[in-house]
């Protein structure tokens, strides 16, 4: 009996380990990492989220800029663009197979994989430095946001010339805060909540901003407006054109910036279907919404304010009322910038602390995990560094956009920088690699031109905005919102 006891007991225990073993298998993907369960839905809520940003706001002023004709071009040539360059970034997730092949989980281990040398410095440098000043420039849009709605109170009750100019930096240390907090959550898929209620803040406020230029134009009739835009010695000198024109460009590239996120992203799909083709169809899907709603809100906010349009026609109080309706959209800016504020410096705290871990593997501050039990939470994990190093980069994005708040010129800088090299250089250099387009072929002939000419149009639209930027610091008068 104690034969068979014993034999019994071995038979059961090694049942037992064989399913606690299946059962964490099912637990884990092919690469040993807690499973993933992003999906279409997900994935297309946080393209949405990181692309319908504070970008369209600025569409109506940059379309005023650039007219009737080449605003809804550039519009739709950055939209195309965007949307074939990230379907090539999609199949370098996966390498050399992009689909069996091994994991890249973040751009820069994509460009490592594909390319290799000094070009992984290189693009690791133009992913942090963008990725650094979109969390920057979230805080300056989210913080007019807040202001605009006191401002919109302010002037319902005293009029519209009443002298509402409250300071935006009380609203950025708010936001900061909320950051703080958010922040702490460790791992990016477990934000697609987030994402989801991002997207939908995305569409309530563009929404809004659409239906109120609608009934303007409605109310009034159509603005003043010319097939060039704003007009040389009756609305702007000729140089104030030109560098106006080039700074539009650079605000409209800003509104299609999700390339830095994009392997990010892809790296929350589940592992069947296979993440790029899933990927594709999300970025069909983000792309496809998003530039509908920046046609519709960039060429009817023309339409509405004509070549008068404000830099932010949300926050720029071409609208007064209805001022409840108009404190909404403005909340929904907020709350939108909120989870995307988050989409983009994820990354950043992922690939700091990995390398500290990897630079300090024996340093309790860096890598030790203390239990902390939270009511109605459980178990939380604090880890010390981490709680210091994403508590002071939030601070010092807070602190840089109180030093520059200037809204069209900050994203078009941003813009302008990052869309070159993030949405075009490296994801056709990685297919001309990966799939060995011979020199000087026809495909090779073309998509060099295309990458030659995205250069020249990056480099326009950096100094149009570095120019706007010096404008602005000259006029700036602090404690006051532009």
């Amino acid at each position: 009996m104690d034969a068979d006891l014993q034999k019994n007991t071995i038979y059961n225990s090694a049942s037992t380990l064989e399913v606690a073993d299946d059962g964490f298998r099912k637990n884990i993907d092919d690469d040993g990492r807690e499973k993933r369960t992003g999906t279409l839905v997900t994935a297309s809520a946080h393209i949405i989220t990181a692309v319908i940003g504070s970008g369209v706001l600025s569409l109506a002023w940059a379309i005023a800029q650039l007219g009737w004709v080449a605003g809804p071009a550039v519009l739709m040539a950055f939209s195309f663009i965007t949307y074939f360059t990230s379907t090539l970034l999609a199949d370098s997730y996966r390498s050399p197979d992009p689909v069996s092949g091994k994991r890249n989980y973040t751009y820069m281990d994509v460009v490592r994989a594909n390319l290799g040398g000094k070009k992984v410095q290189l693009c690791g440098i133009a992913q942090y430095v963008n990725l650094v000043g979109v969390t920057i420039g979230y805080t300056i849009t989210a913080s007019i946001s807040m202001v605009a709605v006191k401002k919109s109170n302010c002037f319902h009750e005293n009029g519209h010339g009443a002298n509402c100019n409250p300071s935006n930096y009380p609203y950025m240390i708010i936001f900061a805060v909320i950051q703080v907090i958010l922040s702490q959550i460790q791992n990016f898929h477990k934000l697609s909540w987030l994402s989801i209620l991002a997207a939908v803040m995305s569409f309530a406020y563009s929404s809004i901003g659409l239906g109120l230029s609608i009934a303007k134009v409605a109310e009034r009739g159509h603005a003043r407006t010319s097939l060039t835009g704003v007009e040389v010695g009756v609305d702007v000198t000729g140089a104030e054109k030109v560098w106006r024109t080039f700074q539009s460009i650079g605000d409209i590239a800003f509104a299609y910036a999700y390339s830095t996120v994009l392997i990010e992203i892809q790296d929350t799909l589940k592992s069947y279907p296979p993440e790029n083709k899933v990927m594709k169809r999300a970025s069909l899907a983000g792309v496809s919404t998003t530039t509908i709603f920046y046609v519709l809100c960039g060429c009817l906010g023309y339409a509405a304010f004509g070549n008068d349009a404000p830099g932010n026609f949300l926050t720029g109080f071409g609208f007064y009322e209805p001022f409840w309706l108009i404190d909404f959209a403005n909340v929904c800016i907020a709350v939108h910038l909120i989870g995307a504020y988050q989409v983009f410096c994820q990354p950043i705290f992922g690939f700091v602390e990995m390398k500290c871990r990897q630079q300090w593997p024996d340093s309790k501050f860096i890598t030790t995990e203390h239990i902390v039990n939270i009511p109605f939470y459980g178990e939380y994990y604090v880890n010390m560094f981490r709680l210091v190093w994403r508590t002071a980069y939030v601070t010092l994005t807070a602190i840089i956009a109180m030093i520059f708040p200037f809204f069209n010129s900050f994203l078009g800088l941003i813009g302008a920088g990052s869309f070159y090299p993030l949405t075009v250089y490296f994801p056709i250099e990685m297919y001309i690699a990966r799939a060995k387009i011979p020199k000087y072929s026809f495909t090779w002939v073309w998509l060099k031109i295309l990458s030659w000419v995205c250069l020249v149009v990056s480099l326009v639209a950096a100094i149009g905005s570095v120019q706007g930027l010096l404008m602005d610091v000259k006029k700036y008068k602090p404690f006051k919102t532009e």
